[in-house]
């Protein structure tokens, strides 16, 4: 009688802790890719399919979301991608299907002008 007792005040009392910790806030990115000559295409798809699978794992916001398409000098292509994550921790603990299209999206950018091929920065949301 006496564990259950013990086992009931732990779970009690974790459950409490839990309740305290305050909820996760929203991360917004802004992702830059500087893509692969003769890949700009199949970035553009990735990209896409990234937002996808991100939405159905309940990873993202569902908005703001913007894909930018740019030519940068030498007839070359980068795009911006901008979303929401559903918390600052959930990137860190990126599930497979998102660490094996982060994988893909390496293989097709390039470094440019002193920047790495894709560039994650955080940012604020100050209108829509």
């Amino acid at each position: 009688m006496r564990h259950r007792a013990l086992a009931t005040l732990a779970a009690l009392t974790i459950g409490v802790l839990l309740a305290q910790q305050p909820a996760p806030k929203p991360e917004t990115v802004v992702i830059t890719f500087h893509a692969k000559p003769g890949s700009e295409a199949e970035l553009a798809r990735v990209i896409e399919k990234h937002w996808t699978v991100a939405r159905e794992l309940k990873l993202v916001q569902d908005s703001p979301h913007l894909t930018l398409r740019m030519n940068e000098a030498g007839n070359k292509v980068a795009f911006t991608d901008i979303f929401t994550w559903r918390d600052a921790v959930t990137p860190d603990h990126a599930p497979p299907a998102i660490l094996a299209i982060w994988a893909e999206m390496n293989q097709l950018v390039e470094s440019r002008g002193g920047e790495l091929g894709l560039s994650i920065t955080a940012a604020a949301i100050v209108s829509h």
